[in-house]
């Protein structure tokens, strides 16, 4: 694997920390600002609807400028979001703060897959995707647990404040390890806009919603169900987010291995057995010991659908990937944004912390049901396509028509 992706990876591990950190800082948060547990979970909320609307918008304003530069914009636009997001007077600036680093990370995996897949050989693309997003994983090994332990600890404006360093690290990785690679030509907006009129690309970004916002309807709520529900001490979210975050590497890691090998297969697996996993959950978290399993499996499954995901929209939007793509990463915040939203409903309506693990089942399994319904809509086109082809005469027998008259 080129070192470019290492770069990338930094960049990746930045975003991913930032991203999942708030997960276990919620209660903290919302006791600084005297705001409750479900509206602070709008900081989650926030930032995804951020990320959705924000891959287009900074993919589009990016067309033409170079993809390492773009990268590199996107990263300082990262920093400076968190750094607002640090020194917040208000939780109001604070959303503002989350929405404006959102706004980098759709772009920046967007960009940062179709150059990883460049890199590479074809049939390496879904574990050059894999490698980028190795990052994002790490993030929930690493960044996530200490930024936690340090919001807890110290407060969690240090934790946004060493956020932003991460953001210039990353920035500092592209310029020297990514290569030059100019925008690709003869590709206009209206090329890349027509990836969205194929039936597979929107059915994968459908996926996409719905099967990672089942993940994020556990998650999200994560700090205040393991202490209320399984009773763990605040300072255990730490590591169980060091589980959950071990799931996703795993995960992430097989997702792009076998992706390349058998995608549909794998994502029916996965999402089966994510749907399983979350149903379960609303019984696991009241055991420690099978919570703490439970949330390392969310975190495998959750992941193992990234790489295909990502893969099966690049590969159904060839020739104009990049607005697609990029779009795709906004689809998996889109299904957090719908998942923390719904899982703060049930909560405010008195369901309990672990009703949202049946939401994130519903979701999970809606998913599955989208990727059956893609692969019989494929089987079918392949057949049509397979019968036109046979009933067109060869260009042998149209030579031969043509002398005979």
């Amino acid at each position: 694997m080129p070192l470019a992706l290492l770069a990338l990876a930094i960049g990746a591990f930045g975003i991913g920390t930032t991203e999942f950190v708030i997960m276990g800082l919620l209660p903290q948060v919302a006791g600084d600002f005297g705001v409750s547990i479900p509206t602070a979970g709008f900081l989650v909320t926030g930032y995804a609807l951020g990320v959705m609307f924000g891959a287009p918008l900074m993919t589009v304003l990016g067309t033409k400028i170079p993809r390492k530069r773009m990268l590199m914009l996107l990263m300082g636009l990262f920093v400076v979001g968190n750094l607002v997001s640090a020194l917040a007077p208000t939780f109001a600036v604070m959303l503002i703060g989350r929405i404006v680093a959102s706004l980098a990370h759709g772009a920046f995996f967007g960009i940062g897959s179709v150059v990883a897949a460049e890199l590479v050989a074809p049939e390496k693309k879904a574990g050059a995707i894999a490698m980028m997003f190795t990052g994002l994983t790490v993030a929930n090994v690493v960044g996530v647990p200490l930024g936690t332990l340090v919001g807890q600890s110290v407060g969690w404006r240090v934790t946004f404040g060493i956020v932003a360093a991460l953001g210039v690290v990353g920035l500092l990785g592209i310029a020297r390890l990514v290569p030059e690679m100019p925008r690709a030509e003869g590709v206009r907006l209206r090329h890349e806009l027509a990836a969205f009129k194929n039936a597979q690309v929107l059915l994968a970004m459908a996926m996409t919603v719905l099967g990672f916002g089942g993940v994020f309807a556990a998650i999200t709520y994560i700090a205040p169900m393991m202490t209320h529900v399984a009773g763990f001490a605040d300072g255990s979210v730490t590591w169980l987010l060091v589980l959950f975050g071990l799931g996703m590497v795993g995960g992430n890691l097989v997702g792009g291995k076998y992706a390349d090998r058998a995608l549909m297969p794998l994502l029916y697996v996965s999402l089966g057995a994510l749907a399983v996993v979350l149903a379960l959950f609303t019984l696991t978290a009241h055991h420690k010991v099978l919570a703490a399993v439970t949330i390392t499996l969310i975190g495998a499954l959750g992941f193992a659908t990234v790489p295909p995901l990502q893969k099966r929209v690049l590969d159904q939007a060839h020739g104009a990937p990049t607005l697609a793509s990029a779009v795709n990463i906004g689809a998996f915040n889109l299904g957090n944004a719908l998942a923390a939203w719904l899982g703060g409903l049930v909560i405010s309506a008195g369901l309990g912390y672990t009703a949202p693990n049946w939401v994130g089942a519903a979701l999970a399994g809606a998913a599955l049901l989208l990727a059956v319904l893609s692969a019989a809509l494929e089987r079918r086109d392949s057949v049509s396509s397979a019968v036109v082809a046979q009933s067109a005469p060869s260009a042998t027998e149209q030579r031969a028509a043509t002398v005979r008259h």
